[in-house]
C-alpha cells in the first residue's frame, strides 16, 4: 500500500495534536524530520529540510501488526498549535512517495488488514459520533467485538449443523449410527431464535444512536410552545396568545437518562381557512405519526376526542389557569414538568431495555435474511426423506448472510457508505 498521513486530531488549537504515518515507508518519512527514529518512542526535534526547527515533538514507533491500521506507524506528538501542525504537514506532504490520507483511510486499513472486523468499524464510527451516554455504551458494545463474538457463535453452531447433514451425505450408502436431525434441530432453532431476539432489538439500537422523537401535539394556544421553551430551558419557539402562531415544526434536542431525545412543537391542530395555516397542520399530523411518542396536551382531563396510541401521554395543560390534579402540568410555571419528564424517560428506558447488540438496518437484513434460509431448512428437515443436499445448502447460505454482518463476504457495495461518514485522520 501507499504511506498515507493525516493529522489524526482535531483541527484548530489544543494542547497535543498528532500526525499518524502509516504504510512501508512511515519510518524513512518520519526520519526526514527527526532523523533518527526512535525503536519505540523518544523525544525528538524537528526541523525542514532547510533545517529550521518545527517543533520539538513525542515521537511513537509501533512495529508492523503492532499498529491501529496492521502497518507500520509512527506517530508525532506535536504542540496543538495550527502554525505547528501546519508546517509539519506541509513538509510531509512535499516529500515523495507520501500522500495525505483519505477520509477514514487508516480504519480501512485496519478493516483490510483483519484488525477489525466491518461491525466493529461500524462501532468505531459510532463512538466517534457518541454524543450521550447510551450512545457511547452502545458503540464501544460493538467496538469491542461484542457483535464480531455474537456472529462468530452463530457461525460455529450453523457449521456444526452442515457438517452433521454433509456427514449423512458423505455415506449416504452407509449405515449411520446417529440420527442428526435432533441435534441439527436444536443447533438451527437456538441460532434462529437469538437473531430474531436481535433483529427486534435493531430499530430501538438505531433510535439509540440517532435519537428518540418526542411530539408535542394539541389545539392552537394549549401551551405547546411554552412548554418546549420548559423543557429546553430556554426560549426556542415563539409564544403568543394568538391562535396559530407555530407554523413550522420546532425541533429542540436534549438528553434524557443517557438518551438522545427530540422534542417537536408541532403546529396547533384545527380546522382552518388559512393555506399556510393549513400545511403546517397537515406537516404537524405527518410528523407526530412518525414520531416515537407524543405529548398530547388539553384543556379538560376528560376530553374523549383525543386519539392517544399505548406510547402516547395525556397531559392536562394549564394548571395554574385551570387547576391542578395528577396529571396536569403548567410550562408557565413549571408545575407538573418533573413527573412528566419522569414518565417520557420512564417510557424510554423501557423501550431500551429490549436493544441487543446488533445496530444498523444492514445488521437486521443480513439476519432476516439467514432466518429466512433457517425456516427453510427447519421446514425441509420436517419431511420424511428430507433432500439433505438442499437443506445443507440452505445452512450454507445462512453462514453467509451471517459472515456478511462482519464484513467476510459481500460487504463491498457498503464500504464507501462507511467510510463516507469518517473525518480525514481516522
Amino acid at each position: 500500500m501507499d504511506t498515507v498521513f493525516a493529522l489524526a486530531t482535531a483541527q484548530g488549537r489544543a494542547g497535543v495534536a498528532i500526525v499518524r504515518i502509516s504504510g512501508p515507508g512511515s519510518v524513512g518519512a518520519a526520519r526526514q524530520l527527526c532523523g533518527d527514529v526512535p525503536a519505540a518512542r523518544g523525544v525528538r526535534i524537528l526541523r525542514d529540510p532547510s533545517g529550521d526547527m518545527l517543533d520539538e515533538a513525542l515521537v511513537l514507533r509501533f512495529a508492523d501488526g503492532q499498529s491501529f491500521t496492521g502497518e507500520e506507524v509512527v506517530e508525532l506528538q506535536l504542540h496543538g498549535s495550527p502554525a505547528v501542525t501546519n508546517a509539519v504537514l506541509r513538509c510531509l506532504g512535499d516529500l515523495p512517495d507520501l500522500r495525505q490520507a483519505e477520509a477514514g483511510e487508516f480504519t480501512r486499513r485496519a478493516l483490510e488488514n483483519g484488525r477489525l472486523n466491518l461491525a466493529e468499524v461500524e462501532g468505531l464510527a459510532d463512538l466517534i459520533d457518541a454524543e450521550t451516554e447510551s450512545q457511547r455504551k452502545q458503540a464501544l458494545r460493538v467496538f469491542s467485538g461484542g457483535l464480531g463474538t455474537l456472529a462468530e457463535s452463530w457461525r460455529t453452531k450453523l457449521i456444526r449443523a452442515a457438517a452433521l447433514l454433509e456427514a449423512t451425505i458423505d455415506f449416504a450408502d452407509e449405515e449411520v449410527p446417529v440420527d442428526v436431525s435432533p441435534e441439527v434441530n436444536m443447533l438451527l432453532a437456538d441460532v434462529s431464535a437469538e437473531m430474531r431476539r436481535e433483529a427486534d432489538g435493531v430499530r430501538i439500537a438505531e433510535r439509540v444512536r440517532n435519537g428518540f422523537e418526542v411530539a408535542i401535539i394539541g389545539a392552537p394556544n394549549v401551551g405547546k410552545s411554552t412548554l418546549l421553551n420548559r423543557l429546553a430551558g430556554r426560549d426556542v419557539a415563539i409564544t403568543s396568545e394568538v391562535a396559530g402562531t407555530t407554523r413550522d415544526v420546532i425541533e429542540v434536542q436534549m438528553e434524557l437518562a443517557g438518551l438522545p431525545v427530540t422534542l417537536l412543537d408541532t403546529a396547533g391542530v384545527r380546522d382552518t381557512d388559512d393555506i399556510v395555516e393549513g400545511l403546517g397542520v397537515a406537516r404537524a399530523k405527518e410528523r407526530a405519526e412518525r414520531a416515537d411518542y407524543r405529548i398530547h396536551l388539553v384543556i379538560d382531563a376528560a376530553d374523549t376526542s383525543v386519539q392517544a396510541g399505548p406510547d402516547d401521554l395525556v397531559v392536562q395543560a394549564k394548571s395554574d389557569i385551570y387547576g391542578a390534579n395528577e396529571t396536569a402540568i403548567s410550562g408557565k410555571t413549571g408545575e407538573g414538568i418533573d413527573l412528566l419528564i419522569s414518565r417520557v424517560t420512564e417510557r424510554l428506558l423501557e423501550k431500551v431495555g429490549n436493544v441487543g447488540i446488533a445496530m444498523r438496518e444492514r445488521h437486521r437484513v443480513a439476519m432476516m435474511r439467514a432466518i429466512g434460509y433457517l425456516d427453510d431448512a427447519t421446514s425441509a428437515l420436517a419431511v420424511a426423506d428430507a433432500m439433505i443436499d438442499l437443506v445443507a445448502e440452505d445452512l450454507r447460505s445462512a453462514i453467509r448472510a451471517v459472515d456478511s454482518i462482519v464484513g467476510r463476504v459481500d460487504v463491498e457495495h457498503v464500504l464507501g457508505e462507511i467510510f463516507s461518514s469518517f473525518c480525514i485522520g481516522k
